[in-house]
């Protein structure tokens, strides 16, 4: 396991041809999609992940500077489809993290083929 997989908690679930990356909201971890996944495993590679600082992320890991700002968190999810080499993805963003899927897909637009916010933080 990388350093991407192991900061992330990365999980991936599903053999389907498509790849849909949920992202969980402010407050919570990826086990918030846990009555979501398992609609979606058959069609669908699933992938799951903390953002630094949620979940039981390793504190070690967390850098004031770089997540100050959501640019730093949307870093790390550019990361992650590039460790898992991901070409395009549907993102699900809940909250806060439908923000960082925003300015993940302005900086890289290649890596996303649909974008899709749950009560995206204004």
């Amino acid at each position: 396991m990388g350093i991407v997989e192991e900061a992330h908690n990365l999980r991936i679930l599903g053999s389907g041809h498509r790849t849909i990356v949920l992202a969980h909201g402010f407050g919570t971890d990826q086990s918030v999609w846990k009555h979501l996944v398992p609609h979606l495993v058959e069609e669908y590679r699933v992938v799951l992940f903390d953002n630094i600082g949620a979940g039981s992320t390793n504190p070690d890991y967390f850098d004031f500077d770089r997540y100050s700002t959501l640019e730093g968190y949307a870093y790390d999810l550019l990361a992650i489809l590039e460790e898992l080499q991901i070409p395009s993805c549907i993102f699900v963003g809940h909250s806060v993290s439908a923000v960082i899927g925003a300015i993940a897909s302005i900086l890289r637009p290649d890596l996303f083929s649909k974008l899709l916010f749950i009560s995206a933080s204004p």
